[in-house]
């Protein structure tokens, strides 16, 4: 049995009948899980909204840093008293 959802934004999942949940990032394989990891994402993106599922799927793959990683480290509150400031 294999079900795909789609949630219209760049991440899909495939449950396959074995029991594994394969993540694409557009029509590329982002990362496979089988078993418990499996289940637990299943039981997570069940209750979600798709935005949600989104930044759940982004997170398993690694793919959620885009751009604003610079701007970031200058903000505030990630900025050490005792480190010089990031130009």
């Amino acid at each position: 049995m294999n079900t795909d959802r789609d949630t219209g934004l760049r991440f899909t999942f495939r449950a396959t009948a074995s029991g594994a949940v394969q993540i694409y990032h557009g029509d590329t394989l982002g990362t496979t899980l089988r078993g418990a990891a499996a289940k637990k994402f299943l039981a997570k993106v069940d209750d979600a909204s798709d935005t949600s599922q989104q930044q759940i799927m982004a997170r398993l793959t690694g793919n959620y840093k885009r751009g604003n990683e610079r701007q970031a480290r200058s903000h505030p509150r990630n900025v050490s008293r005792l480190s010089p400031p990031c130009p």
